[in-house]
């Protein structure tokens, strides 16, 4: 006979477990506080010297870094006010939700135990990986990820409650409503929260010009007759991605000329798509409930926030409202919707071409579900359903190949496509990338099988509870992953922090869906659907930087809310600036200051860049009649201290004039002396 949990459930057993708890985290907590590596996953150096000093110990700094002494007695009583605070909180819970008991308290704090035992696993690891440098490279990666683990597992006491979570079938009618509410409830949080957080980035001057308000600038150009672009590209836009949606916002742009209105749009969108996730869940699990908390784990992934605002502060990129696209589409491939799917696929590529990668397998799988549901069913495949998989795998592949080879080339006077530099290691060109992939399998193995892609795929998958089951849906987001791995970009560091990611965040929330509505009668849907709620929850407080997230209220972080969207004083002297500047000009600028400025006649970039529109060579446009140049941001710190260090006033001192500093040295204005030239 197979036994439970509960028969081991006593009091004396509980006591046991709760000292085994504060024996693990108390190790745990040892090992993470005492190293600089694994500390600074968590906390800032500021937040890490104060819990430490509390505990009574110190932090000594070395050249190597930082020595920490911590007392073992400060280190228990730290563990055991945790594990007290989670065992009183599950009980507390538990003991609210009913009067009937189905867990015993003894065998709920045994639950919370086991669940501590992932830091074991992680503390074994770090204890043996001093002699294996793959092994520490990987505890340091992965640490998070392990806490991720216990904490998930921690919170299902209070998400579940004492009882299983019934199905649909066994509640009231009146009872089965209230999952909309919930989905409708946390899209409102979402928007309003990014929403506020992105208007907060721009109006502190946080958010860059490049790759993400150029986009706003491309619909201000094209209303304006100077053609869809920006003047950071080297003609039409087209020359960097095949990449049209944002043109979709036009008729509200015309209505708001902001930057902010794209913000709200794209934060919108991804918000939308909790919608498609919710009909995903509902109809593979057959319970409003697990439904429900799929659409919310959704909403708290932390791939998707990083998707509105990423590592680097891009709060916009048109690639985000491929994500609900996607979503659609899988929704409607499932119930054999074609010409719904076919539309969202066709609008899903007009996000970005990167699309296809993931549309193209989608097709296979189609295919092969049709295969495997027919036989089954005992009949015989829709012809209908194959035909349709193949033709749309054959066209994404083509689209992509078209779009890489001959469309953006063709847009850029021949020059190959501008993120060929990513695999670098594998050639300068597709041709010679794909090439040397097929040729040289051991320098594709070299690349692909490292500590950073296991830790890429650790990242994506964890926060949705781990959801193998969806199998056959993780394949299909393989190859995209495959080029992630070997991404240079995308792997600094290695996780879901930059866009690279995003059609791959439609696929892993489809495969969570499937997961939860596996057969099998020994696990209710909507208690598998609750786990991957606790997991992307514990994630994104680890891993996320929005006000549910320790980073955000962590004062020594660079993610402090104060630190970023609290208008400092270089954001209010901005507005000094603006004021010398005449519409009609043409402003070169720093970065930061450039994303303020894209409504003037033209906004040139000012960095080392060379750019097209100054004949790729180091100095501004010769028309350029004025540069502002940013002295406080982080970027520029130590560049501008002086005006000697302005290299126009090094080369050519006669042809601009220093305008009468008004900002309180946080801005230097640089005017042409002589007429601006034609355009």
């Amino acid at each position: 006979m197979k036994r439970q949990l509960s028969d081991f459930a006593t009091p004396a057993s509980a006591l046991i477990g709760l000292f085994v708890q504060v024996c693990l985290l108390s190790m745990f907590s040892l090992f993470v506080l005492e190293t600089d590596a694994t500390a600074d996953a968590f906390l800032s150096r500021t937040l890490r010297e104060k819990i430490v000093n509390t505990l009574g110990g110190d932090v000594l700094s070395i050249p190597s870094g930082s020595k920490v002494t911590l007392p073992i007695p400060g280190i228990v009583l730290f563990a055991g006010a945790i594990c007290f605070v989670v065992n009183a909180v599950t009980l507390g819970i538990n003991r609210l939700r009913s009067s009937s008991s189905r867990y015993r308290s003894s065998e709920l704090i045994l639950r919370n135990v086991l669940w501590t035992l992932p830091l074991l696993g992680w503390s074994l690891l770090w204890i043996t990986s001093s002699n294996f440098e793959g092994f520490a490279s990987f505890a340091v990666g992965s640490v998070n990820l392990v806490l991720t683990l216990t904490l998930a597992g921690w919170l299902m006491g209070p998400v579940t409650g004492r009882q299983r979570i019934q199905a649909d079938e066994a509640l009231p009618p009146t009872r089965r409503d209230w999952s909309w509410g919930i989905v409708l409830l946390g899209m409102t949080l979402f928007t309003v929260t990014f929403f506020a957080m992105n208007r907060a980035l721009w109006l502190n001057l946080r958010i860059p010009h490049g790759d993400s308000v150029m986009y706003e600038e491309h619909l201000w150009n094209l209303t304006h007759g100077k053609g869809f672009r920006s003047y950071l590209d080297q003609g039409l836009f087209l020359g960097e991605h095949i990449q049209v949606v944002h043109l979709f916002l036009l008729p509200l742009y015309q209505l708001s000329p902001s930057h902010l209105l794209l913000e709200l749009c794209e934060t919108f969108a991804l918000a939308l798509g909790a919608i498609p996730t919710y009909l995903i869940a509902r109809r593979r699990s057959k319970s409003t409930t697990a439904a429900a908390f799929l659409a919310c784990a959704y909403l708290l992934y932390f791939p998707l926030h990083y998707l509105d605002i990423a590592i680097d502060f891009k709060t916009f990129r048109p690639i985000s409202f491929g994500v609900p696209l996607m979503l659609w589409a899988i929704n409607a491939l499932e119930q054999k919707h074609w010409r719904q799917m076919t539309l969202a696929f066709i609008l899903a590529l007009t996000c970005k071409e990167d699309y296809a990668i993931v549309i193209a397998p989608l097709g296979l799988w189609s295919i092969l579900n049709e295969w495997i549901t027919s036989r089954s069913d005992g009949r015989p495949a829709q012809r209908k359903a194959v035909v349709i998989g193949a033709v749309t795998s054959v066209l994404a592949t083509g689209y992509l190949m078209f779009v890489v080879k001959y469309a953006i080339p063709w847009f850029r006077d021949g020059e190959t496509v501008h993120y060929a530099r990513y695999f670098e290691a594998f050639g300068e060109t597709p041709t010679e990338i794909v090439m040397t992939m097929l040729t040289e399998p051991q320098l594709l193995f070299s690349k692909l099988v490292t500590v950073g892609s296991v830790i890429y795929f650790l990242r994506i998958l964890v926060p949705l509870g781990f959801p193998m089951r969806g199998w056959s849906q993780l394949l299909v987001g393989m190859p995209l992953f495959i080029l992630l791995c070997l991404n240079n970009i995308a792997m600094q560091p290695p996780g879901p922090y930059h866009h690279f990611h995003a059609p791959l965040v439609p696929i892993m929330i489809w495969a969570a869906c499937a997961a939860i509505g596996t057969s099998c009668e020994s696990v209710n849907p909507a208690r598998r659907a609750a786990w991957v709620f606790s997991c992307s929850l514990a994630a994104s407080v680890l891993f996320g930087f929005s006000p549910q997230s320790v980073h955000f209220w962590d004062s020594g972080h660079e993610m402090f809310w104060r630190n970023q969207y609290v208008q400092d004083e270089r954001a209010k002297q901005f507005q000094n600036v603006i004021e010398q500047l005449p519409l009609a000009s043409r402003v070169a600028s720093t970065d930061y200051v450039h994303s303020r400025l894209t409504h003037f006649e033209r906004s040139y970039d000012y960095s080392d860049y060379p750019r097209a529109v100054a004949n790729y060579e180091d100095r501004v446009p010769d028309d350029t009649d004025f540069i502002v140049i940013d002295r406080r941001h982080k970027y520029s710190i130590g560049r501008y201290d002086e005006l000697s260090q302005i290299r126009e006033l090094q080369r050519n001192p006669e042809d601009w004039e220093v305008l009468p500093d008004r900002t309180g040295g946080h801005f230097i204005i640089l005017k042409r002396r002589t007429s601006s030239a034609s355009p």
